[in-house]
């Protein structure tokens, strides 16, 4: 009998809790598998929005993974230049199968060494920071560079979560589950991506998160600098 796959997400104050609920309610559908959230400690993390989450499993007693998966969020500039979410991400992809991420969670792996020389999707809004850790940024939904698979943003964590299962178990099994959770999207406005918002709603967007990517960028260039 084979050991069940064990599958972690990092939670983390301010995570964007679409980045990892969606993955995990894919994940919780494969047969089998032990899913962990993973935080320094076992105490209660707030999300962006009023969802409080509780990990099961802190750095120290997470055992070693399968698939790490690092979501994004607000709360993922203060991963990049913290060694202690570094040093754990380092370690455990020594040991898994897959190392992935959802949104600007990839920016996390970069800031740990992970990405360099791979192809990787994060959020429209940092994609031009990922090659500051030697990524080359890829505009996909859904990115598979070798055993590095990374998502775009929020939403494409559910896409992101059913390859990945295509992938470690097959094609049929991802497609059960996304039948299962009736995943058959059909957005009422063509606003999801810079490409297709009209020009007045991607301006309000920028201008909305302006300060926020000046803060992100100082993070990424620090962490950048650290790496070197």
């Amino acid at each position: 009998m084979s050991a069940p796959l064990q599958i972690g997400l990092l939670v983390f104050p301010r995570v964007t809790q679409l980045d990892f609920t969606g993955p995990l309610q894919v994940f919780s559908a494969v047969p089998g598998a032990e899913l962990h959230l993973i935080w320094k400690r076992i105490e209660p993390v707030p999300s962006d929005s009023a969802l409080i989450v509780t990990p099961t499993t802190t750095f120290a007693d997470c055992p070693q993974l399968d698939v790490i998966c690092v979501p994004g969020g607000r709360g993922t500039d203060d991963l990049l230049n913290d060694e202690e979410v570094l040093e754990f991400l380092r370690r455990q992809a020594d040991g898994a199968k897959y190392v992935t991420s959802v949104c600007t969670g990839s920016l996390a792996l970069g800031a740990a060494g992970l990405l360099k020389g791979y192809r990787a999707a994060t959020h429209w809004s940092a994609m031009e920071m990922l090659g500051q850790f030697g990524a080359t940024p890829t505009k996909t939904r859904v990115c598979v560079d070798r055993n590095r698979v990374t998502g775009g943003g929020v939403t494409a964590g559910i896409d992101f979560a059913l390859m990945l299962v295509s992938i470690l178990i097959d094609r049929t099994a991802a497609e059960a589950i996304q039948l299962g959770i009736e995943y058959n999207p059909a957005p009422p406005f063509n606003s999801g991506s810079p490409d297709t918002a009209p020009a007045e709603v991607l301006t309000v967007v920028k201008q909305r998160i302006e300060p926020l990517q000046a803060y992100r960028l100082d993070a990424v260039k620090r962490a950048a600098e650290r790496l070197a």
